[in-house]
């Protein structure tokens, strides 16, 4: 599958929302594109480079997106909110002309849904009540506080754990895996 890449210095999970304020032309017009077509496009943590200028290079393991809403926004750019579909991994990726980053992708599984351990309730807990408090588009999310699956990716997108571990989970097929390396991360951090 062919998918233009929106490198950026954060990381989408499966079943998360992203809001996304766009300003540069490759990525207008690939939006206008995704709309009009009713496609994604992938989102993928940066690795070397920068998110505005030239195309940077990304990690290999990214989350296909689609347009939940859009606004135009009185600054005058375009806003969207991106939905999470299912992660994938890069095959190859070239460069348009317009700097836009294409790649050959393919699909990966996802874990099926896991009982959360007893240990794990308290981030449970958590997730809903940062879901709450932010408000939309996090507050209509789907719930699913007895998952494991989606306890970690809620609370690996929204808390301030350092990037290049948020990457590490996206990459984790073991939910219960990814839990514990929150819970490391979160007690390194706090």
């Amino acid at each position: 599958m062919t998918l233009p890449l929106f490198p950026l210095n954060t990381v989408l999970f499966p079943g998360g929302r992203l809001p996304l304020r766009i300003f540069e032309t490759r990525y207008i017009d690939m939006v206008r594109r995704c709309l009009r077509t009713d496609s994604g496009f992938g989102v993928c943590m940066i690795r070397e480079g920068a998110e505005v200028g030239q195309a940077a290079e990304v990690q290999p393991v990214g989350t296909l997106a689609m347009i939940a809403d859009w606004e135009g926004r009185p600054d005058g750019l375009l806003g969207i909110t991106a939905r999470g579909e299912r992660r994938f991994r890069i095959l190859r990726t070239w460069v348009q002309p317009d700097q836009l980053l294409m790649g050959e992708v393919e699909p990966m599984d996802e874990p099926a849904a896991t009982p959360l351990p007893e240990e794990f309730l308290s981030l449970a807990t958590l997730a809903e009540r940062i879901l709450t408090e932010l408000g939309e588009p996090y507050a209509s999310l789907p719930r699913e506080p007895d998952n494991a699956v989606w306890v970690g990716a809620r609370l690996a997108e929204l808390l301030p754990v350092d990037h290049t571990v948020k990457q590490r989970m996206l990459e984790t097929d073991d939910p219960l895996a990814r839990l514990f390396m929150l819970r490391d991360a979160m007690l390194n951090h706090f």
